[in-house]
């Protein structure tokens, strides 16, 4: 009997983004692959801009294997989206990288030694 059913709506974290994909965990075993075309009926030109790493979405069961535990999801015609907590992001400071750059030629100067 399989975990998950064709249409069935889920939720899942996205744990990657490629080009061709997003590649989104369900649980403790299975995984699955939203490809390109399951994200929308319009032309994607980059997936960035429909989910983040990290993020819980709903996503649609179009088939699963319980072989590989591996299943092939949508988001299609989906309120995908789950509602996004702000507190969870990390502050932005007003120095930014700028920290980082002006440490960057001391550590570039001890390390010549």
């Amino acid at each position: 009997m399989s975990k998950y059913y064709k249409d069935e709506i889920i939720e899942g974290c996205v744990t990657g983004i490629e080009k061709y994909g997003i590649f989104v965990t369900l649980d403790e075993y299975y995984s699955g692959l939203i490809h390109i075309s399951e994200i929308s009926d319009d032309f994607v030109r980059d997936i960035n801009k429909f989910v983040d790493i990290g993020e819980t979405i709903r996503v649609r069961v179009i088939e699963a294997n319980d072989d590989t535990y591996h299943v092939k999801l949508s988001i299609k015609d989906l309120n995908y989206r789950l509602e996004k907590r702000e507190d969870s992001k990390i502050p932005e400071t007003k120095n930014g990288f700028n920290t980082l750059e002006k440490q960057l030629k001391k550590w570039i100067s001890e390390r010549e030694l």
